[in-house]
């Protein structure tokens, strides 16, 4: 493995773990009507677009973006299937955290919103390291 593919990993793999930290914080200590609700929502999906990036840091295309979003997305339905009652996991408190216990189409905004940020975002850099101005 070359250095920079190693470096990029490292620096995926310290932004997956201070987004988790700042989502684990945001969940146990935050009680508010939009940090929590939809805040954290879009950091959710930035959470495991980082991830995603750990397996391939040197290559980001819109497909990253779009698989991110259709993950949040089979989570949320799972929600609305009621997949921790069907899976008889509604008592371990791991599982209704990590899936979710109630179905909210306001989650999908929140995915669909984290996922655009991250494609302009990314956008933008690569226009930027391309052309080697920065954005307006």
């Amino acid at each position: 493995m070359n250095w920079s593919k190693r470096n990029a990993r490292l620096a995926w793999v310290a932004a997956t773990a201070a987004l988790l930290l700042l989502e684990i914080c945001i969940a146990l200590f935050v009680r508010d009507t939009f940090v929590r609700p939809y805040l954290g929502d879009v950091l959710a999906v930035w959470t495991v677009y980082c991830a995603v990036r750990i397996l391939c840091p040197l290559r980001a295309s819109i497909w990253q973006s779009v698989c991110v979003f259709l993950f949040a997305l089979l989570v949320e339905l799972s929600q609305l299937a009621g997949l921790v009652d069907l899976l008889g996991a509604a008592e371990s408190r791991f599982l209704v955290v990590l899936l979710g216990g109630t179905f909210d189409p306001a989650d999908l905004v929140c995915y669909a919103v984290g996922c655009l940020l991250i494609e302009v975002i990314r956008v933008s850099f690569f226009r930027m390291q391309r052309t080697g101005k920065k954005p307006r």
